[in-house]
C-alpha cells in the first residue's frame, strides 16, 4: 500500500456507499474532496440505482477511523449528496469483476483451464496464444486467482472496482426523503 498522509500502515480498508443525485459533476466533487484530503481511492464504482434520479458511488480507501469520520462529515456537506454509509464486512455483500488476458499456448492451456475450473470463473475469449478470463467475487478470491495466473504470464488486466450492498431486505435509498420502493 502506498503511503499517503491520510493512509498509514495501521489503516483499514473501508467501503463507503454514497447515494447522490444523478447529476453531472457530483462524482468530480466527491473525488476532489478525497484528493484534497490526501486520501488514495483504491476502488471507485458509480451507477444509477433502482431510482433513475439517484446514483450509488461505492468508494474503497485505506484510512484510519478519525480521518474517515472527517471525510464523511465533509461529504455530507456537499451539494447533491443524499446518504453515506460506511459498510461493515459482516453485513455486506461485496464483489468485483476482473477481466484478465493470460498467455496460454498449447503447452500451458490445460493448466490455465484447470485454474479457471478451480475458481469457477469463465473463459470469454480464446486465441491460440492467450485466454481472456472473466471472474467475479470478493477481492481476496480474485487476488488469489491472479497470483496463480502470474506464473503463466498476465498480458493485460482490468478490474471494475468494488460494488457492495448491505444484507437483508432494506434498501439504502429507503432512507432518502421521497423514496418509494415498489413491489414489497
Amino acid at each position: 500500500m502506498a503511503l499517503y498522509p491520510a493512509s498509514r500502515p495501521t489503516s483499514q480498508r473501508h467501503t463507503l456507499s454514497v447515494l447522490v443525485e444523478n447529476r453531472p459533476g457530483v462524482l468530480s466533487r466527491i473525488a476532489g474532496l478525497f484528493a484534497r484530503r490526501a486520501f488514495n481511492i483504491n476502488s471507485l464504482s458509480v451507477s444509477p440505482t433502482e431510482r433513475p434520479d439517484i446514483s450509488r458511488i461505492t468508494v474503497t480507501a485505506d484510512v484510519e477511523d478519525v480521518p474517515l469520520e472527517q471525510i464523511i462529515k465533509q461529504l455530507n456537506k456537499l451539494l447533491h449528496v443524499l446518504k453515506i454509509v460506511d459498510l461493515d464486512d459482516e453485513n455486506t455483500v461485496n464483489r468485483e469483476l476482473v477481466l484478465v488476458k493470460v498467455a496460454a499456448d498449447a503447452k500451458t492451456r490445460s493448466d490455465v483451464l484447470e485454474i479457471v475450473q478451480t475458481f469457477r470463473v469463465r473463459v470469454v475469449d480464446m486465441h491460440p496464444e492467450s485466454l481472456v478470463i472473466e471472474a467475479t467475487g470478493a477481492g481476496a478470491k480474485l487476488d488469489s486467482m491472479l497470483a496463480l495466473l502470474e506464473d503463466y504470464g498476465i498480458i493485460e488486466i482490468v478490474r471494475s472496482g468494488s460494488v457492495a450492498l448491505t444484507r437483508g431486505p432494506k434498501a439504502l435509498s429507503e432512507k432518502v426523503v421521497g423514496s418509494e420502493i415498489k413491489g414489497r
